[in-house]
């Protein structure tokens, strides 16, 4: 059976272990890379990543975009939203449709 895990600080990701998410506090990117690579070889179907540490880790998160499993999704911590997440669903939906059918070009 497949997992979800998300990574992040502390207080912005305990509230998924609530509902059964697989949590892994961390405050640094480079933890948070390590963290990664590591439940990315288990059987984690979809990693969420906390906005702010996710903007720092490109190089590695680029390792798994064309891998069918883990999705790796960017989610806002406590402090909101950096717009990491929405731009990331607009850049896969232009990649899959071959146009911006959500934003009609705007940014």
């Amino acid at each position: 059976m497949y997992k979800i895990g998300v990574i992040g600080d502390r207080e912005s990701i305990l509230g998924f272990k609530a509902v059964g998410l697989e949590v892994f506090p961390c405050d640094q990117a480079e933890e948070a890379e390590k963290i990664l690579k590591k439940i990315a070889k288990e059987d984690f179907a979809i990693i969420y990543i906390t906005e702010q540490l996710y903007q720092y880790m490109d190089e590695v998160i680029e390792e798994y975009k064309d891998s069918r499993l883990p999705a790796i999704i960017p989610v806002p911590n406590k402090d909101g939203s950096l717009g990491i997440g929405m731009s990331s669903v607009k850049k896969s939906v232009e990649r899959a449709v071959g146009a911006d059918i959500l934003f009609g070009g705007e940014n």
